[in-house]
């Protein structure tokens, strides 16, 4: 048995239970599946058997790589992929449905690394850390970055939430499934971080002092905590 390593953030999901529920949060059957980080296999075994028409694992840790290479040799729908999730490179691939169990330390990066493939990726379901999947939903109050950059690439959806007591080792947080549904309306990524990076430099300003916007509008005589998701998009579109 390959133990956990804290480095990678690793707690590995062993309830077929609750496997099935993520999995069932989309179509996997004749699907191109893309699992990110795959453990010991158990998502994985559950994807395979509702027959995607591709599922490719990738996974960073060479043990794990190793051990997944030899469960799944016989399966040629199933390809493994040694990498760096935050340095993979899907510009080749289109309609993919990307599953995972996110390590927790990183998935915030992965996630806003994940919005420049948007055109490529069809949706993501991910299980989280409670706290992570609430700094992503611009249906809440509080606006950020997060919420912000989310609203503008897709649409976003807490599913359900899940026990510590279903993973090896027991994490000391909650989780949570979410999903993102890309919208394939086009859109500056770029534009969208410079706006953030202004927008949200000091919250206690009002916006016309973090940002120039040559027009016009109450909105900008307010401060971005007193915003909602729409007010926001309003001034990226004078932006």
């Amino acid at each position: 048995m390959i133990r956990a390593k804290k480095s990678l953030s690793q707690n590995f999901l062993v309830d077929k239970n609750v496997c099935e529920k993520i999995i069932k949060q989309t179509k996997v059957k004749n699907k191109i599946i893309v699992e990110i980080g795959p453990g010991y296999g158990s998502l994985t075994n559950v994807i395979i058997s509702k027959k995607p028409k591709l599922l490719i694992l990738i996974e960073k840790d060479k043990n794990l790589v190793s051990y997944l290479k030899e469960k799944y040799k016989k399966n040629k729908k199933v390809k493994i992929i040694e990498a760096d999730i935050l340095k993979y490179n899907f510009d080749k691939f289109k309609d993919l449905i990307i599953i995972s169990n996110l390590p927790y330390n990183i998935s915030t990066k992965i996630i806003l690394y994940l919005y420049n493939f948007s055109k490529n990726i069809n949706e993501m379901i991910f299980m989280i850390q409670k706290e992570v999947a609430l700094k992503f939903d611009y249906n809440l109050a509080e606006m950020n970055k997060y919420k912000f950059l989310t609203y503008t690439v897709a649409t976003y959806i807490r599913i359900f939430e899940v026990s510590s007591k279903v993973f090896t080792p027991k994490p000391k947080i909650k989780s949570t499934v979410v999903k993102f549904l890309f919208n394939k309306k086009k859109y500056d990524l770029d534009n969208a971080n410079r706006f953030v990076k202004l927008i949200f430099k000091n919250v206690r300003k009002k916006i016309n002092n973090n940002i120039k916007i040559n027009k016009v509008d109450d909105l900008l005589n307010k401060r971005v905590n007193q915003l909602t998701i729409e007010d926001l998009f309003h001034i990226y579109n004078l932006f």
